[in-house]
């Protein structure tokens, strides 16, 4: 069981000198009763502030359409981020939400988002091969046997030493095609399109396993529940 002045420090509200404060100033319930000391124990479904339950205690777990021009980083250097799009309070928990893979600064999409670390590596973890359906465009027709290339499972990256797990290509029209992947290597959906002859201009990701980004707008999430990826579930559940 947590102290009241750490819940409320990894929940993002904030830090733990300031929740002594706010115990001071009557802001925190605990079972209903005004709080007295920032540093005893307490369980997060027990704790109110300002009037109101804790904001997502069980941690958070985001599906986002991420708009083109938008990285995946914390980094503030590297420009405007994902994160920037969530309330402030979000991007103050600790662990840190962030993203279960990453999109580059150009490639739009669903981009899953959280603050389990375990949920991160697990879905990340190439041995779990969890589908990924990227929408495509590209410069120039594609190849015949671009399909054949990348189901073969021998196609090797340059710089790389051990060649692509099998993919699936579907084309939509002479320059536009969906690829489906389990790996997630750098910039690899580009690199196997250069491979094969063309350059990707335009690239979205359009499923996550069974998630998809239906009628979601550009730069907003839907709420997914926290266990949705429970271990004890389908490994690519469908909701």
């Amino acid at each position: 069981m947590p102290r009241l002045d750490q819940l409320l420090s990894s929940l993002g509200y904030c830090s733990r000198r300031e929740a002594r404060a706010w115990v001071g100033a009557g802001r925190i319930l605990v079972r209903g009763q005004p709080a007295d000391d920032a540093g005893a124990k307490a369980l997060a479904a027990d704790v109110n502030v300002d009037g109101a339950p804790l904001d997502h205690p069980n941690g958070l777990l985001l599906l986002l359409h991420k708009p083109v021009g938008l990285v995946c980083s914390h980094e503030t250097r590297e420009g405007p981020s994902v994160y920037d799009l969530l309330p402030e309070r979000w991007r103050r928990r600790n662990p840190a939400v962030t993203s279960i893979g990453r999109l580059d600064k150009e490639t739009s999409g669903l981009l899953l988002l959280t603050d389990q670390s375990a949920l991160v590596h697990r879905l990340t973890s190439p041995k779990h091969k969890v589908p990924k359906v990227y929408r495509a465009t590209v410069d120039r027709n594609f190849p015949a046997d671009l399909g054949a290339l990348f189901a073969g499972g021998t196609l090797q990256l340059e710089g790389e030493d051990k060649p692509c797990a099998p993919a699936e290509l579907k084309i939509i029209s002479p320059r536009e095609a969906e690829l489906t992947i389990t790996e997630g290597r750098y910039h690899q959906v580009r690199r196997m399109f250069a491979a094969g002859g063309t350059t990707v201009l335009a690239l979205h990701r359009a499923r996550f396993g069974e998630l998809e980004l239906g009628d979601l707008p550009a730069g907003q999430w839907r709420e997914l529940p926290p266990d949705f990826f429970d271990p004890r579930l389908a490994a690519t559940p469908s909701r």
